[in-house]
């Protein structure tokens, strides 16, 4: 009996490059499985973009759809472009953090400024992992990389707070440790209308792990189990107790005019109106 995903993967392209222990199949199973269980059977109805890095490699070339593959941090404004163009579709980006929040950050604030109707699926592995391990702008601090021997001296982008003062609709963020509400949360993304972001904090044992004391993947996702905090509980929480922690859960999910809508509503004012 074949995996439940099969159907959504070309064949042909698997097994995927990705290294050994590396979170994006935990991942790639959560997305499919959320799309199984909305009653998808294919994945005609939707268009993937993605940019540069590892997780760029997980919709293309190994989704049985349309994808795109664009510049490094650029996904999101060739995902508003297709959003416009064919509203009725479901457009999914997926990036990692280097490429949404690092080369891409100024379209990630707009595009939930704008809250326009996409879903943008972030691959937080606290480094630029395909181009050798450099610093990025997710690091924590003292976190040793290729680009900071000695450790680094910035602090880290909390990218789910950013997207959700932005405007986005819906904001969540899980690890790879937390498959199930990360697999729930990916429904209700591709499902709510506005700007939907979800982070997962995900390992990379072979440019991060091995590091920073963390040797393989089995001991990056324990220390995520014993790191996470629910938002909940943090909202309770001194400044100082959350430090190095991972704050998961639902930061916000509020109806709000989707920016696709208020376009096309535009463009019938001015059919209607003689210049």
């Amino acid at each position: 009996m074949e995996h439940f995903a099969v159907k959504y993967l070309r064949k042909e392209r698997l097994p995927t490059p990705f290294c050994p222990g590396c979170g994006n199949g935990i991942i790639i199973n959560c997305f499919m499985k959320a799309v199984e269980e909305l009653g998808y059977n294919d994945l005609r109805e939707f268009v993937f973009c993605s940019g540069i890095g590892c997780a760029a490699w997980i919709p293309s070339p190994h989704f049985k759809a349309d994808s795109i593959h664009s510049l490094h941090g650029r996904a999101i404004p060739v995902a508003i472009g297709v959003k416009l163009m064919k509203p009725h579709l479901n457009v999914v980006v997926f990036g990692g953090d280097g490429d949404i929040v690092g080369i891409g950050l100024n379209h990630l604030i707009h595009a939930a400024r704008r809250n326009i109707g996409i879903t943008v699926i972030m691959v937080n592995n606290m480094i630029y992992g395909m181009t050798g391990g450099q610093v990025a702008p997710t690091t924590p601090e003292k976190a040793i990389t290729t680009t900071s021997p000695y450790g680094n001296i910035e602090n880290p982008i909390d990218a789910a707070k950013l997207v959700m003062e932005a405007g986005a609709s819906y904001v969540a963020r899980w690890t790879t440790y937390h498959v199930i509400p990360l697999k729930n949360s990916i429904k209700k993304a591709l499902t709510k209308k506005g700007f939907s972001f979800i982070e997962v904090v995900s390992q990379c044992p072979t440019s991060y792990g091995r590091r920073v004391g963390l040797k393989s993947a089995v001991e990056m996702l324990k220390w995520f189990k014993e790191n996470s905090i629910p938002i909940s509980k943090a909202m309770n929480m001194k400044k100082e107790e959350l430090k190095d922690k991972i704050i998961i859960g639902e930061f916000i999910d509020r109806e709000l005019e989707e920016y696709t809508e208020k376009v096309y509503k535009l463009m019938e004012i001015a059919r209607s109106k003689k210049l």
